[in-house]
């Protein structure tokens, strides 16, 4: 009678390979959360051998899963990207656009809280990460559509440039670096105060602007003094 295949003994070698996949696996995860944290930190010019240390791994396994720098800084944010131009999309799609340009701005400063590394990494240039610049640019895109739409509505301020979105996302890194746990709260005050004076038609009551935010000079002064504390 021939054997049954489902009751042969395992292959030993195909076991050994799906933990050896496994491993990687979780290697890569390692190394991708302790490059966020050790880059949120310390800045995107971190050495290499801080975020294997960081994450438990030898320098060669580091390298095996991502050859260079740009190659980890990219695969970190590339996720970022997709949710950005996702949700440009989305304001794009919006009949109002005032109402899609705000949604627009929103969302990028949503990200900007959720991952402080993501700032640094959409304002650096990556000229061998094609797929990562491909992403930016679309983006920009259509962060620049938002802009044109919103002017041409009415709604936007005419002298309002599209490099202004640059301000705001440098001005609302420069907030979040220093405000520590109050930095969500703060941002979305700030971006709604900044969103008020973008507008063109001060027609009516403004929106009410979100809650402040529990900070005075103390804290702002503590959070840069722990910033600029070498790292251990």
């Amino acid at each position: 009678m021939t054997a049954d295949p489902s009751r042969m003994t395992p292959d030993p070698a195909g076991a050994d390979a799906v933990r050896l996949r496994s491993d990687a696996l979780h290697n890569r995860e390692r190394i991708l959360d302790a490059a966020r944290e050790v880059l949120t930190t310390r800045g995107l010019d971190v050495p290499m051998t801080a975020i294997a240390r960081r994450a438990g791994v030898g320098v060669a396994t580091l390298y095996r899963r991502f050859p260079t720098r740009e190659a980890l800084i990219t695969e970190m944010f590339v996720d970022q990207l997709d949710d950005c131009a996702s949700a440009l999309d989305d304001a794009l799609d919006d009949p109002d656009p005032w109402r899609g340009f705000c949604t627009g701005i929103e969302k990028l400063r949503s990200l900007q809280v959720a991952d402080s590394g993501f700032t640094a990494a959409f304002l650096t240039a990556f000229p061998e990460a094609i797929d990562f610049e491909e992403k930016r640019a679309t983006a920009e895109r259509g962060l620049t559509e938002l802009v044109r739409r919103a002017q041409a509505s009415g709604h936007l301020r005419a002298d309002f440039d599209p490099s202004d979105l640059v301000l705001l996302v440098l001005a609302n890194n420069g907030l979040l670096a220093s405000t520590g746990t109050a930095a969500a709260v703060a941002s979305r005050r700030l971006v709604a105060y900044l969103l008020q004076s973008f507008r063109a038609d001060h027609t009516g009551p403004p929106a009410p602007l979100p809650p402040p935010a529990p900070l005075d000079l103390h804290d702002v002064h503590e959070r840069r003094t722990e910033i600029r504390r070498p790292p251990s």
